[in-house]
Parts: C-alpha cells; sequence; structure tokens
C-alpha cells in the first residue's frame, strides 16, 4: 500500500479481495485529510489462472464493476487481449479522439494541472521453476535472501525495499524511491500456477533495460506489459515502442492494443516464448 498527497495505491495477490475496502478508505479520506472527492479511479487485474477460486465480488469482472459504480457513478470497464490472458480495466476516463481534446483534459474541473504521470506493470506467468525456488522458506532463510538471490534489488536501484517471504512460499516486497517513485512485486511460485506481477511508476522516456532486467530476473514463458502515460510524462512515448517492437529478445509479441483516454495513453501488448 502506497499513500501520497493525492493518491492511495493499493496492491493484493491471491484470493484477497481488496473492493471490500473502498467504504472504509473513502471514510479515512474525509476523517483525515477532510474531503472525499475522487479525481480518478484505476482498477485493473489481468483472468485470474483460477477464477472460480475467487471471493466475491471477484469472482467476475461484471461483479467487480458493479460494485465499483456503486460507489463512484458510471465508470468505464475495458478488456484487453484474447480471452486467456486478457487484462481487465475500471476507470473513471472516458476515451479520448483528438489530442487537442486530450491536452484539455489535462486539468481537472478546479483548473489546476495535474501532475504527469506514467506507469508500467509487467504481469508474468509460466516462470522458471530454478527462479521459482528462490521463493520458499526451503530455499531463503528470509524475505532479503530472496531479494538479493533473485536480483531483485537491482532491478530499480536506489529503492529502499520493505519484503516479505511467507511460510512455506510466495514473497511480496514494496520498494520507495527519494524522488517518490515506486516498486511493489508479488510472487506466486508454486509450478502449476506460478505467477509474478511488477509495477513501478519510475520515471523514464524508455522501458528497454528495465524490462530486459526484469524479464531476467524471473524468465517467464508469457507475460503481459501495460503502460499508463500521461501526454507531458517522460514516458509518453515508452508505450509506442511496444507496438514497433513485433520481437523483443526470444518473445515474440503475440497481441497488442492501443487506447487514449482523457489525459492518459494505454499501450496493452502480450508476449510468448515459443519453443525453438
Amino acid at each position: 500500500m502506497f499513500v501520497s498527497r493525492r493518491r492511495w495505491i493499493l496492491k493484493t495477490c491471491g484470493k484477497t479481495t481488496p473492493l471490500r475496502c473502498l467504504r472504509a478508505v473513502l471514510q479515512l479520506a474525509q476523517d483525515t485529510a477532510g474531503h472525499s472527492r475522487v479525481e480518478n479511479v484505476f482498477y485493473s487485474r489481468r483472468e485470474f489462472a483460477r477464477p472460480a477460486a475467487q471471493l466475491k465480488p471477484h469472482d467476475n469482472f461484471d461483479s467487480e464493476v458493479e460494485l465499483l459504480d456503486s460507489f463512484f457513478g458510471d465508470g468505464r470497464a475495458y478488456i484487453m487481449g484474447p480471452e486467456k490472458d486478457c487484462w481487465y480495466l475500471y476507470t473513471l476516463l472516458p476515451l479520448e479522439g483528438t489530442v487537442d481534446a486530450l491536452e484539455k483534459e489535462q486539468q481537472d474541473v478546479s483548473g489546476e494541472i495535474l501532475e504527469s504521470d506514467q506507469t508500467i506493470e509487467i504481469l508474468m506467468s509460466d516462470l522458471d521453476p530454478a527462479v521459482m525456488n528462490i521463493f520458499s522458506r526451503a530455499n531463503s532463510a528470509t524475505a532479503a535472501d530472496a531479494t538479493r538471490a533473485s536480483g531483485i534489488d537491482k532491478l530499480i536501484p536506489g529503492m529502499v525495499i520493505d519484503d516479505y517471504l511467507f511460510d512455506p512460499c510466495g514473497y511480496s516486497m514494496n520498494g520507495v524511491a527519494k524522488d517518490g517513485c515506486y516498486m511493489t512485486i508479488h510472487i506466486t511460485p508454486e509450478p502449476q500456477c506460478s505467477y509474478v506481477s511488477f509495477e513501478s511508476n519510475v520515471s523514464a522516456a524508455r522501458y528497454d533495460e528495465l524490462l530486459a532486467r526484469v524479464l531476467a530476473a524471473f524468465r517467464p514463458d508469457k507475460f503481459i506489459v501495460t503502460v499508463f502515460a500521461t501526454p507531458d510524462s517522460e514516458g509518453a512515448g515508452a508505450g509506442r515502442q511496444l507496438k514497433r517492437f513485433g520481437a523483443l529478445g526470444e518473445y515474440t509479441q503475440t497481441d497488442a492494443q492501443h487506447c487514449r483516454f482523457s489525459g492518459y495513453e494505454l499501450h496493452y501488448a502480450l508476449y510468448c516464448k515459443f519453443p525453438s
């Protein structure tokens, strides 16, 4: 969980139910900040490996959207990618058609210019068993041991890391840099359902090097990458590169989509490693 002056971020894994905390969070905003006006909402996830095991309202996307709409009104729901590797997004932002309108939407209702923003998310599955073995109590005595052995501490230099190693296996970490940028990783290492999620809002004009470091650390057979960026952010053009790169090392891009929202551009791409 990350809390800043204008933003609250919660990322969870497993069978947790993050949307059930909305009422309490909005009440906390009212009690501590003196207001509860919500400028925007971003709720996203990929298709669950085991959707039938999820608890309500996360048993299906329609239920999640219905709950979110009950708090925020008429939001927008989007589904990107093929069925088994799709990525869901709920936001209050409408799709936008022109650059002029996109730039105008950079002002909120009070006339204040919104800050630049960019986020990269890498959702990896079918990972190298040798890497996943690091994230168990049988092979790592502490979370710090797992962080160093996997190279997570070198993915984005300068991060102050808070990590946790579950028993008997599983791992999560949050990292914060001096400039306020964050990094968060969640790992399910079991071979039958191995999965790693990586997310960061680190500012970068290109994500080639970061993406290469993340893939080298976890060695997935398949991954989804999404890039969300405002037009004035350093990473405004980073997502478009995903469309131009048909291949990324030993990975082949099998699906890619681009959406322009009011104030943001979103790029989705699915990469797979095929047997040689």
